[in-house]
């Protein structure tokens, strides 16, 4: 993959069309770093845990993070896939996939210059793991931290809210009416999709009730069933650009307790500490010119 080389004039467009009280970005990309993007390969090949890497909208996140616990920022990216999240989340889902498409309009405009900086982000979910760990992942937030939280309305179950916290801007972003297949759950921003899917969302809302109630006693051929439209309907959706089915809105005046649970969330968490150096100061002389 060739070198793309971000711009300098990107990072100051975060504040535009965002927030007209977001602060200043936490580096100035050419000014006190240089970061190198798109210098790693994504792993896009299919495999049978993940085959939707394939599709032609599957998105691709370029992820900047600090060198170990006590580090620096590091000078380049590295490329994350949904694959890269199945592994981690342990299984494929549409809930994985929705998660990452939903964080990816997201990103778009809280990170216009494409560089996903972990160390300034915090994220909400629903309390189902699809959601929580794909917001985990591709943010570094985590519970102990108290920089990754639970919904307290239950309608935003299948949303997410990034914030960043160097610019003061957050996000809200949940897929549009017509993707969506939660029974009982609301789409709770305006947006409808404008093409037609291959699976009748319906139908998959109806078999969810029968195959995932707790109690029932759903045939094989249910389960199987299930399976077969999920895994249809992500690769369905992801054969179409993103904003097509995905839907953003910009939280003015955010507040992180008016939208987390408090009960659940650690009531003393813990100090972030891999974030603190990230912009120290380098050496004056080599390691060769000093004891």
């Amino acid at each position: 993959m060739s070198m793309k080389l971000i711009s300098l004039t990107a990072m100051f467009l975060l504040s535009i069309g965002s927030s007209l009280h977001a602060a200043g970005p936490s580096y100035k990309q050419g000014v006190n770093i240089f970061i190198e993007t798109g210098v790693t390969q994504p792993d896009s090949v299919p495999t049978w845990y993940a085959p939707m890497v394939a599709m032609p909208y599957a998105p691709v996140f370029e992820i900047l993070a600090t060198k170990g616990t006590q580090g620096r920022y590091y000078q380049r990216t590295y490329a994350v896939t949904l694959k890269d999240m199945v592994k981690w989340h342990g299984h494929d889902c549409e809930g994985t996939t929705h998660a990452a498409n939903s964080m990816k309009v997201a990103f778009e405009i809280l990170f216009p210059d494409g560089i996903i900086d972990r160390s300034v982000l915090r994220g909400i979910s629903g309390a189902g793991p699809c959601w929580s760990d794909a917001v985990a992942f591709l943010t570094g937030a985590r519970f102990q931290y108290g920089n990754l939280g639970i919904f307290k309305d239950k309608n935003y179950s299948h949303a997410v809210l990034l914030y960043r916290e160097d610019t003061e801007v957050a996000v809200l972003a949940t897929w549009k009416e017509g993707v969506n297949n939660i029974p009982g759950e609301p789409v709770v921003l305006p947006g409808k999709i404008k093409w037609t899917p291959k699976v009748s969302m319906q139908k998959v809302i109806d078999l969810k009730k029968e195959v995932k109630n707790s109690k029932g006693q759903p045939t094989p051929y249910q389960v199987d069933l299930l399976r077969y439209y999920q895994w249809k309907h992500v690769n369905d959706v992801l054969s179409h650009p993103l904003h097509e089915s995905y839907q953003t809105k910009i939280i003015e005046n955010f507040k992180w307790d008016d939208w987390v649970d408090k009960d659940k969330a650690f009531t003393k968490p813990f100090e972030r500490s891999d974030t603190r150096l990230k912009n120290y100061p380098y050496r004056n002389a080599p390691i060769a010119d000093v004891e």
